[in-house]
């Protein structure tokens, strides 16, 4: 389902998060094969476990979403990096809802305004208690009022301190924390 939001260029889509979930892996800007050939093998064992994968954009070759299949449900949305037929396919903008939980996924590219306030104006009508984006290739967990932005950074192509590194989002009756894991 595609839901339009009064004055928005863009559309959501809307996608149902099943229950149980308890431990979601966050990846953003793999930008396999370009930046690096493949996705690093520990990053597999690592997420072994989790019940969804959320990936927040540049994937820039869809069998990433294959592979991380294979460990788990998987949700992504394309980045500026990614083909047209992958844009197509993935959309740009995911509300993710279930059990009275929302989470926002976008890649948080555009003109104007940083990465960040992009996320945080995408979702504003929506009231998410989580928002994922990427495209900063820096990992980030605050809260900005009652919404947790979490940026996983990626595993491939960190820029800054700390090194390659992806995210967990742990949910429980408490509510939703986020994990930054460094390689």
């Amino acid at each position: 389902m595609i839901m339009k939001e009064s004055g928005a260029k863009e559309s959501v889509v809307l996608a149902r998060l099943e229950r149980g979930i308890r431990r979601i892996g966050v990846l953003s800007d793999t930008h396999v094969p370009v930046r690096a050939p493949y996705l690093p093998p520990e990053l597999f064992s690592r997420l072994q476990g989790v019940d969804l994968i959320l990936h927040a954009g540049d994937l820039v070759d869809e069998t990433v979403l294959f592979e991380l299949a294979s460990v788990a449900p998987v949700e992504a949305v394309a980045g500026n990096m990614d083909p047209l037929h992958l844009e197509k396919r993935l959309k740009r903008r995911k509300l993710l809802q279930g059990g009275g939980l929302k989470i926002g996924l976008i890649h948080g590219d555009g003109m104007r305004r940083a990465a960040r306030q992009r996320a945080e104006e995408a979702f504003r009508d929506f009231q998410p208690q989580v928002i994922v984006f990427g495209h900063t290739h820096q990992p980030l967990c605050v809260y900005s009022g009652k919404t947790l932005l979490f940026n996983p950074g990626s595993c491939v192509d960190p820029r800054g301190a700390g090194g390659p590194s992806y995210g967990i989002l742990h949910l429980d009756s408490a509510g939703i924390t986020g994990e930054i894991i460094f390689l």
